[in-house]
């Protein structure tokens, strides 16, 4: 793979500067890849979705749209999984070859069962369980479900543990009337969908530590951009109850939401990402429409807000991208995700270098205060043409998929570094694949970093190109250098 895309891991393998530590990030790998790893010309892959296995966090899956053409938008369930801490992948795709399949979103168990759930052309969704990190699968089981699906699972040790919950659209489909359901059973069935006092699209889902159900989206019926929702429930993690609402409460973003316009000309801008903490902290970010008048009529830009007392009252919105007021900065995709120690990671696509809708890189931002103040934003990649690529379908999908654990973060992305769209990886911050806590580089001695039960030239090769950085360190001090190639050699099998 790096040898393919060489070019393009080279641009990733900056660094970057925290209010709080300095953060590695890259090199990316390509996803949606062939049998040897190879990019697939012709194809396109977009709307991203990862899960990371818990017990074994080297262990990922991502899902995303794949399009064998771009003649045709016609797509299926594409997948592929990483038993190595997303450094190379391996293409198992599609699910139910030769079905229309779209939406893809995935999670993961307490176990470390992957949930892959998937809307067909129907608007009808079905979910597919892996025990094994994504090399085999079950067959699909029946979920209602809708378009612009969103799942979570409750990973707690409370009642609610194993509970997969799942909202979707009211825009169409059988159950639009009904688009709230859950799984008890982590997944093997799925219960009789729900109606929603205040039903919200477009946006995620997110279970509190004390197993308490958070879901954020705009206005879902009657249909409105600008009137975001926090709905709340206290009730759903009981298995034995149907699962009821604490009434909607109205979000002040700053601004509407919007869509099919300006670097994606026909899907969302990305979608509104919630997080609940401990204690009572709940957090929401999302790509919006400042006002008119103000910021140089900034067309898109970041913003977020926290509650902290379980949703009943919020904050001022915080802008959290840092670039200049300008007419073409377009700051899209926004996305957030919340590590176990309580920080806030943050990604977004924006235009305010180039000046032009089409031209956007991928920038990174964290904080450390519960979204009070955010880090100086860094880029992660080279410049890139959202416009490139299109599947018969004017867009790049409609969202990315970040995961945050305790050192950084993993990130699932759309790019056109290849001249069409791919699915990439990257992680950001040090790995750690064992979850620990611990940096691996500060923590391992074992020189087999693909995993596959000896030291060969594959893992000579990952070394020397981690020189002088910390993801090739065999002995602890944070630096790939010789005695690192002394290690490996002495273990070479």
């Amino acid at each position: 793979m790096k040898s393919i895309h060489a070019d393009v891991a080279a641009l990733f393998a900056v660094v970057l500067w925290s209010s709080a530590a300095v953060v590695t990030a890259g090199p990316p790998a390509q996803v949606n890849v062939s049998a040897a790893g190879a990019n697939i010309p012709g194809d396109a892959a977009n709307e991203p979705s990862l899960a990371v296995d818990p017990t074994n966090p080297r262990r990922m899956v991502i899902g995303w749209r794949q399009f064998d053409s771009i003649a045709s938008n016609f797509r299926e369930a594409g997948y592929a999984s990483s038993s190595d801490g997303g450094r190379t992948w391996i293409n198992g795709g599609p699910h139910t070859n030769g079905i229309f399949r779209s939406d893809p979103v995935l999670d993961a168990r307490a176990d470390g069962t992957i949930i892959y759930h998937s809307l067909r052309g129907n608007f009808e969704c079905d979910s597919f369980l892996s025990a094994d990190a994504g090399a085999t699968w079950t067959a699909p089981t029946f979920a209602f479900g809708g378009d612009k699906a969103w799942i979570t699972t409750d990973r707690t040790t409370g009642v609610g543990r194993d509970n997969i919950y799942a909202c979707w659209s009211t825009a169409a489909g059988t159950y639009a009337t009904t688009p709230f359901c859950r799984s008890i059973d982590g997944g093997l069935s799925w219960q009789q969908p729900i109606a929603m006092p205040t039903p919200v699209r477009w946006g995620t889902l997110s279970v509190a530590p004390e197993g308490d159900l958070y879901l954020v989206g705009i206005q879902s019926s009657p249909f409105n951009l600008g009137v975001f929702y926090c709905v709340k429930s206290v009730t759903a993690k009981n298995k034995s109850t149907t699962p009821t609402f604490v009434s909607a409460v109205a979000l002040n973003l700053g601004g509407p939401l919007r869509y099919s316009t300006g670097p994606n000309p026909a899907g969302l801008l990305g979608q509104i990402s919630i997080e609940a903490a401990a204690a009572g902290a709940v957090y929401v970010l999302s790509s919006i429409d400042p006002p008119a008048g103000k910021l140089a009529d900034d067309p898109l830009d970041v913003h977020f807000i926290r509650s902290l007392d379980g949703g009943a009252t919020w904050s001022a919105p915080i802008r959290v991208n840092a670039d200049a007021p300008n007419a073409n900065s377009w700051n899209w995709m926004g996305t957030m995700s919340l590590a176990p120690n309580g920080r806030l990671d943050a990604i977004y696509l924006s235009t305010h270098e180039s000046g032009q809708v089409n031209i956007s890189r991928l920038y990174f931002t964290q904080s450390f205060d519960g979204g009070a103040s955010w880090s100086t934003p860094i880029a992660l990649t080279q410049a890139f043409d959202s416009f490139v690529g299109w599947p018969q379908q004017n867009k790049m999908g409609d969202y990315f998929h970040m995961r945050s654990d305790a050192l950084g973060a993993n990130l699932a992305f759309c790019m056109t570094a290849n001249g069409e769209q791919d699915v990439w990886f990257v992680r950001i911050g040090p790995r750690d694949c064992d979850g620990d806590g611990i940096a691996d580089s500060c923590g391992s001695s074992n020189a087999d970093f693909n995993n596959d039960g000896d030291v060969d030239a594959v893992d000579l090769a990952h070394l020397l190109n981690n020189w002088g950085s910390d993801d090739g360190d065999l002995t602890g001090d944070a630096l790939t250098d010789a005695a690192d190639l002394a290690s490996l050699l002495s273990q070479w099998q």
